[in-house]
Order: structure tokens, then C-alpha cells, then sequence
């Protein structure tokens, strides 16, 4: 029976992304970390909550989305494009009567 599929158990744990107040854990911390900056910027607390409940809003609505997305966009600065828009070669069309 060497066709016979091998079956392994998988933990749900091992695929669920880190997260911290249900927010993935650097976004958690930037939010966290640029409130503090902007409290200790502008000398008020009601901006520094402010600032670090926006992001948290922001970092909670992404993680809902795609919980993998801030690791997709760090890595896509590193990847070669394979197309670019602005890099065109122009098409001479000649349009000649019958």
C-alpha cells in the first residue's frame, strides 16, 4: 500500500499568528510605542491616546484582514520586480490605407 496518503496531526496553534489584544504583536507594539513618542512630543496624554488608539484601530482592522500582510509588505521590498509601468518601450503603430 505505498499509495496510501500518510496523515499527520497539526496543531491550530502552530498557524495562528502572535498576537497581543488580538492584534499581531509588532503592530501591537508600534502602535504602542509611537503613542508614547507622541506624548512625550507634544507633552499631551490626550494625544498620545489618541495616536496609539488610531493605530490600534488600524493594527486590529489588519489583522482581521490578513493577518500576514505586514510580513508580506516587508519582504516585497526585498523581491526583483518583474514589471514596472514606468519602464516602457514605446510601440510605433503605422496605420496605412488598404
Amino acid at each position: 500500500m505505498p499509495d496510501r496518503p500518510t496523515y499527520r496531526i497539526v496543531y491550530k496553534a502552530l498557524h495562528r499568528p502572535l498576537t497581543i489584544c488580538g492584534v499581531e504583536r509588532r503592530l501591537f507594539f508600534l502602535a504602542l510605542f509611537l503613542g508614547a513618542a507622541t506624548f512625550n512630543l507634544f507633552s499631551s496624554l490626550f494625544a498620545g491616546l489618541l495616536m496609539c488608539g488610531g493605530l490600534y484601530g488600524f493594527a486590529a482592522w489588519a489583522t482581521r484582514r490578513d493577518p500576514q500582510m505586514l510580513r508580506i509588505l516587508l519582504t516585497s521590498s526585498q523581491a526583483r520586480r518583474r514589471y514596472d509601468p514606468g519602464k516602457h518601450q514605446s510601440v510605433v503603430v503605422e496605420v496605412t490605407p488598404w
